[in-house]
């Protein structure tokens, strides 16, 4: 029986076991629907840590992420919270800053450095963007518990005066707001440039950038940015595919499969919860993901030492 659940993937050139694979791409759909996320940021170093060479396991998981995005974006456009002009502005730049990151690693796996940027990168984003949303969100919650009595409006920040002055002032009635439509053009391009880099729809990095950034309502983020990733990853696998041969597809439609299940489920529960405990939650699942990360980099040359001991 054990025999007949395993599977030997050509691309990545490892054997895995097909429940296995099957159940991460559930639980990481889960995540997405919950959260807005693509779970690349969990998916990509869960199969590195099944033994998925780092390359392969992030082009790999950009086609799983167009599933579970796909299954997640339709069950939140049926509830209302996709904010479509934003998030078209978003995917154009997306697709903008997708194209040039597959660039920089192309050239990069020929300097043959790839593997360790992509673990680098990891470490260094999940870090920041965990650590500010967990501060942030437990900060907003002791002062709706401090503040009953409302106190005087606070002067409006630098950031919202350099909004205001920006040109190309657009309305985006879904989300409530009013801003520069080169704001999501420029932040989509840069997540856009980290999703091809680090294989994940960039939904970790774009869902604190839409909430603090855009100041969007935390519903309406989590469907837009899934919107956003469902073309931003189409566009970075089919790029990875061709340019530099990193697909597996049978891992791929495994995660697919998985995937598009757990996001269904994922939104339900997502519903059910406050924007606040989302942005918490949210939060230590970056943060532990980043400590398991820095680990293996900081433990990964004893265990070159006793294989090169072995041989």
């Amino acid at each position: 029986m054990s025999l007949s659940m395993n599977l030997y993937l050509p691309i990545a050139g490892a054997s895995v076991n097909c429940l296995a694979i099957f159940g991460l791409g559930g639980v990481v759909g889960l995540l997405s629907g919950i959260f807005g996320v693509g779970g690349g940021f969990l998916m990509t170093p869960l199969l590195i840590m099944l033994g998925i060479p780092p390359t392969v396991a992030a082009a790999s998981d950009s086609n799983q992420i167009v599933g579970a995005s796909t299954s997640g974006t339709l069950a939140h456009f049926r509830q209302g919270n996709v904010d479509i002009k934003m998030g078209l502005l978003l995917l154009v730049g997306g697709v903008v800053g997708g194209t040039l990151g597959v660039q920089i690693i192309a050239l990069l796996r020929k300097m043959g450095n790839a593997d360790f940027l992509i673990s680098i990168t990891y470490v260094l984003m999940l870090g920041f963007v965990g650590g500010y949303m967990f501060l942030e969100s437990l900060q907003s919650m002791r002062k709706s518990t401090r503040n009953t009595h409302a106190g005087a409006p606070r002067g409006e920040s630098l950031y919202a005066k350099m909004i205001r002055w920006m040109p190309f002032q657009v309305d985006f009635k879904r989300s409530g707001i009013q801003l520069s439509a080169l704001m999501p053009f420029l932040l989509g391009t840069m997540v856009g440039v980290l999703s091809a880099i680090m294989g994940v729809g960039g939904g970790f990095i774009m869902v604190p950038v839409m909430v603090y950034l855009l100041r969007m309502p935390m519903h309406v983020v989590v469907g837009t940015s899934l919107f956003q990733i469902l073309f931003t990853c189409m566009n970075v696998t089919v790029m990875q595919a061709a340019k530099n041969h990193t697909v597996d597809f049978v891992l791929a439609l495994l995660l697919l499969l998985g995937s598009a299940i757990g996001a269904q489920i994922g939104v339900k529960i997502g519903k059910k919860l406050g924007g606040e405990h989302l942005k918490i939650l949210l939060a230590s699942l970056v943060l532990i993901v980043m400590v398991k990360m820095l680990y293996d980099l900081l433990a990964r040359p004893d265990i070159l030492l006793t294989y090169a001991g072995g041989h």
